[in-house]
């Protein structure tokens, strides 16, 4: 049998590997992983220029979040390269005028020595759904934020207030695609998580129960599976 593609994970916004630790573990027994962090760039498509001399050849691709964006726009950049992709609390849309100034007086704030401070608002206790292991994921987003630094805060940051509007790019995704949403995501509407969804030729919406913007931590069995599932449908569809 030959051996399935590597699946290339992207993390969102000051996030690390373990975001996606859960799947790893899961998924890693049969499949090469291979986790890239964006932290060189300002913009989307910097951040993906700056990822792509690292991925194989062939390669299926997990994002979440800003890691989301960059897995489409290297869709863009390389369509023959990536085989299947899915994402999870993604918003594909340029940021709106009023989003982007919040968001300046987190970019203000993390500048000025308070970091944790602007994750707190950018992942406040409300996107996570309310369960036993919540205050444990909020630690995580902090460990993981202050272990990447100010300087990937306003770099990613900027990044997201001028993410490019990839509804041209979608609309040219002839792959497999799944849409991972958490029922309770505040932070990426549903709405917007159907529009991806149903954007692309081949896309398909799953929406996670009990989970919110950190679907892979709040429900990481029933995620894992959802992706294992996926990777094992057809190569292509092209």
């Amino acid at each position: 049998m030959p051996h399935p593609e590597p699946l290339v994970l992207i993390p969102g916004l000051m996030a690390d590997a373990r975001l996606f630790l859960p799947q790893m573990v899961q998924l890693g027994a049969t499949r090469a992983m291979q986790v890239v962090l964006p932290t060189k760039g300002e913009t989307v498509e910097q951040m993906s220029e700056a990822i792509l001399p690292g991925l194989p050849e062939k390669f299926a691709l997990l994002g979440h979040g800003l890691g989301g964006d960059i897995a489409l726009d290297l869709i863009r950049r390389v369509p023959d390269r990536v085989t299947r992709v899915v994402l999870m609390a993604t918003d594909p849309l340029s940021e709106p005028p009023q989003a982007a100034a919040a968001r300046e007086a987190r970019i203000v704030a993390a500048r000025s020595g308070r970091l944790a401070e602007a994750m707190w608002q950018e992942i406040p206790l409300s996107a996570i759904v309310a369960a036993d292991w919540r205050d444990e994921i909020m630690a995580l987003v902090q460990d993981m934020a202050m272990g990447l630094g100010e300087g990937v805060f306003l770099r990613q940051s900027r990044a997201l207030q001028r993410r490019p509007d990839q509804q041209k790019t979608m609309r040219r995704v002839k792959l497999p695609v799944l849409v991972i949403a958490g029922e309770a995501d505040t932070l990426v509407p549903m709405r917007r998580q159907e529009f991806t969804a149903n954007l692309m030729p081949y896309g398909k919406l799953l929406v996670i129960e009990a989970a919110g913007h950190l679907a892979s931590l709040e429900q990481p069995e029933v995620v894992s599976k959802a992706i294992e599932d996926f990777l094992a449908g057809p190569m292509m569809l092209r």
